[in-house]
């Protein structure tokens, strides 16, 4: 079986779709292609499910013409399932001149299935899409399976030593917590924990490359929600800068703190807390 998924958004709602794309393939037997923007492909990359990945951005206005072409790509091989996260009149229509039987959505005319948000954090509401197949998912047991390649070279360049390795991963948007904050929290906390280690994530690594990055710390700091969704997929310890509960599993070892977009009154004490200090 061959699933169509067409997906737009940015980086972090690609990531979200993740745990419920890998569920159904697992469960069907299926193999996927993705339509995405180009700068969103690496999402799609860190999961062996995919078999191809169109290169088409929902949100640059897409002419008649593009519309067309990913027509072309989507009547060519044979989808039985089409999970289309996109909504307008344009999506609808070539939808509905493809030949895809099974096609599900939470609006549109070209729809077979029409389905709701489920309950739970962001990646579990999905689990809704699949019910129309017969199919379910935790998405707090998703995992991803990252190259030992990849591995071995985030380890490489950690900084040498045998503490605890921390990783600081901010958005560096407007609203982020301040730089100086930052750069200060390391020697907070070396003056609690000997032989702490730590690591600011570089923003522009790979995908694949980051995940390695976050899946080798033994704590991660991070109000970049990419970041954040990297390290709930590989079960690492992690402190959610400007997270609401509601975005990331309930685990014990996840915790958000500050309010979205407004963590400049974050205080130096309140972060050392939330890491256990």
């Amino acid at each position: 079986m061959r699933v169509l998924a067409l997906s737009p958004g940015p980086l972090t709602l690609q990531l979200d779709r993740l745990p419920a794309l890998v569920s159904l393939c697992e469960q069907l037997g299926a193999t996927l292609q993705v339509a995405c923007a180009p700068a969103c492909r690496g999402a799609w990359d860190l999961i062996p499910q995919v078999e191809k990945i169109l290169p088409f951005d929902f949100e640059a206005a897409p002419t008649l013409a593009d519309w067309a072409n990913l027509l072309g790509c989507v009547r060519e091989p044979d989808f039985q399932v089409c999970l289309n996260f996109a909504e307008g009149q344009q999506v609808n229509l070539m939808l509905s001149m493809s030949h895809i039987p099974t096609r599900i959505a939470s609006s549109g005319f070209s729809s077979t299935e029409i389905v709701s948000p489920g309950e739970g954090w962001c990646a579990q509401r999905l689990d809704s899409v699949l019910k129309p197949l017969g199919c379910g998912m935790d998405a707090d047991r998703f995992r991803l399976s990252l190259s030992s390649k990849d591995l071995d070279a985030a380890r490489a360049e950690q900084p040498a030593g045998e503490g605890p390795m921390l990783l600081l991963a901010p958005a560096g948007s407007t609203g982020d917590w301040p730089e100086q904050c930052w750069r200060a929290l390391p020697g907070s906390i070396a003056q609690c924990l000997e032989g702490l280690r730590t690591l600011h994530l570089s923003p522009d690594l790979p995908l694949n490359r980051r995940a390695a990055v976050v899946a080798s710390a033994d704590v991660v700091l991070s109000s970049c929600p990419a970041t954040q969704r990297l390290a709930v997929y590989s079960g690492i310890p992690l402190v959610a800068l400007g997270a609401q509960p509601q975005d990331l599993p309930d685990r014990q070892e996840i915790r958000c703190l500050g309010a979205p977009g407004d963590l400049s009154a974050l205080a130096d004490v309140e972060v050392l807390q939330a890491l256990g200090f």
